[in-house]
């Protein structure tokens, strides 16, 4: 038989009592620190109060005009109305019996990528912090990008509206050409469909056969690799030794070009400016 709890003692209420005691005038306590300020923020007599009801009044005031106003009726009905078609466009699709495979793919797709952008998620951030290093070094140039874009698009719109408008134009023969298309592929698509089975079969037995000598040979290539890593290595070096002795030349070659190109310049601009003064050789001779 189950035993009966013993009744708390003498002790144990009056310490139950105390603890309800205690907590109930922590709650009056809040409650009356809620009421004082709430009383302090709206009392007319120190003026907060008013000022808080004048700001409320106002802001309640211009949201009413500016929701008011018939541009922004119209942005309320246009975005009911957007929303209304996207419903009602999105409806058909999520009772489709096409969205159950869909639905079904996305999920095997979730599930096998999300191992990949764990382990990809290290080096894709590494590849986003030197993306943007390379954003900012060359941000001078991106004005220059700009406007080269914008002028492209510009010279490029003409072009663009003369064959949409040919397009237009052409409605009967596109539409001509996709049902003689279509007339012409729709006999061949179970054909196709069935040579996409064989194929599909032969592909996989073939990759069931290379599989095992393909592991066998990345095998091999892994244990040369690991083989000829110090030859590897010692050829790095050798290459990095020989650019780190090639720097100091190539930046005094590119130093002299670049003092020729200057001396030649102002050759040219000299010869060829009409403001210049006859009789007057300009010379660069370098130091």
């Amino acid at each position: 038989m189950a035993t009966i709890p013993s009744l708390p003692s003498r002790d144990d209420v009056a310490r139950i009592a105390r603890n309800m005691t205690d907590i109930t005038g922590q709650l009056l306590d809040t409650g009356g620190n809620i009421t004082r300020i709430a009383i302090n923020t709206f009392d007319p007599r120190d003026g907060s109060g008013a000022e808080v009801l004048r700001v409320l009044r106002e802001t309640t005031a211009e949201l009413a005009e500016a929701s008011a106003s018939p541009e922004a009726q119209e942005a309320f009905y246009r975005i009911v109305d957007t929303l209304t078609r996207l419903g009602t466009s999105g409806a058909p699709f999520a009772v489709h019996p096409v969205s159950e495979p869909a639905q079904a793919l996305l999920t095997a797709l979730g599930d096998s990528l999300l191992p990949v952008l764990d382990a990809m998620e290290p080096a894709v951030e590494e590849a986003a912090d030197a993306l943007g290093e390379l954003v900012d070094a060359t941000s001078p140039l991106l004005p220059a990008a700009a406007g080269l874009a914008a002028g492209t698009l510009l010279a490029l719109a003409p072009l663009i509206r003369a064959a949409a408008e040919v397009l237009r134009d052409s409605t009967p023969e596109l539409r001509r050409i996709a049902d003689a298309l279509t007339a012409a592929l729709a006999p061949l698509l179970p054909l196709q469909v069935a040579l996409a089975g064989r194929a599909a079969a032969a592909g996989a037995g073939v990759v069931r056969a290379a599989l095992p000598p393909l592991a066998d040979l990345t095998e091999a290539a892994a244990a040369g690799l690991k083989a000829g890593r110090p030859v590897l290595i010692a050829g790095e070096e050798f290459l990095v030794s020989g650019l780190e002795q090639l720097q100091p030349v190539l930046m005094a070659s590119a130093y002299r070009a670049g003092r020729v190109g200057r001396a030649v310049a102002v050759r040219v601009t000299a010869a060829v400016s009409p403001a210049a003064e006859r009789g007057v050789v300009v010379a660069v001779h370098p130091v």
